[in-house]
């Protein structure tokens, strides 16, 4: 029997202010049919933890995004993520430390390293008093005054580094880690 590959589906822009509805149950049920196993959502924002004999990221991804856009009419980002990569994330945040209130605590997942040269242009000063730091294909964001006051937005982060992005809590985070080691 092959062996079994866990990732964790990132979509970004699903079900968010009532635009790209996507039905979780309808969801898990067109990436069922696309032969993937164990499919489980989480919260309504476009989390799927599931199995599969495949291995190939980039294959994975445009297959689950054109899946989702003949089913549903929408075109969402697809990113996706190993358990070990969501455990090395938990992990490395610079901002968890004594005290820290992690409702303030979020990443940022790029679908890919963006160049130097761009990475060079995110402007750490942009939104006082948050924090940014890029790691990679993520980058942690501490945002002290909430996520609604801050111009440390998906927006910004794929026009100056020319990536697709999609943000999710740290709770989230948490819960996805959690799921996809079951």
């Amino acid at each position: 029997m092959p062996e079994r590959n866990t990732f964790v589906a990132l979509l970004r822009g699903v079900n968010v202010g009532g635009k790209a509805l996507v039905p979780m149950a309808d969801l898990r049920a067109v990436l069922s049919a696309l032969g993937l196993e164990d499919v489980r959502t989480y919260i309504q924002s476009g989390n799927v933890v599931f199995s599969t004999s495949g291995d190939d990221e980039a294959l994975l991804g445009s297959r689950i995004e054109r899946a989702i856009a003949g089913a549903f009419d929408v075109a969402p980002a697809v990113l996706l993520r190993r358990p070990a990569e969501l455990d090395r994330i938990a992990w490395s945040n610079p901002y968890l430390g004594a005290g820290t209130d992690t409702s303030r605590l979020h990443v940022v997942f790029l679908d890919r390293r963006p160049e130097p040269s761009a990475a060079a242009e995110l402007d750490p000063t942009r939104s006082p008093p948050d924090s940014l730091t890029l790691d990679g294909r993520e980058i942690y964001l501490h945002l002290p005054g909430g996520a609604g006051r801050s111009k440390l937005t998906l927006d910004y982060f794929e026009r100056v580094l020319g990536v697709r992005a999609t943000q999710r809590n740290w709770n989230t985070l948490l819960k996805l880690l959690e799921l996809s080691q079951r």
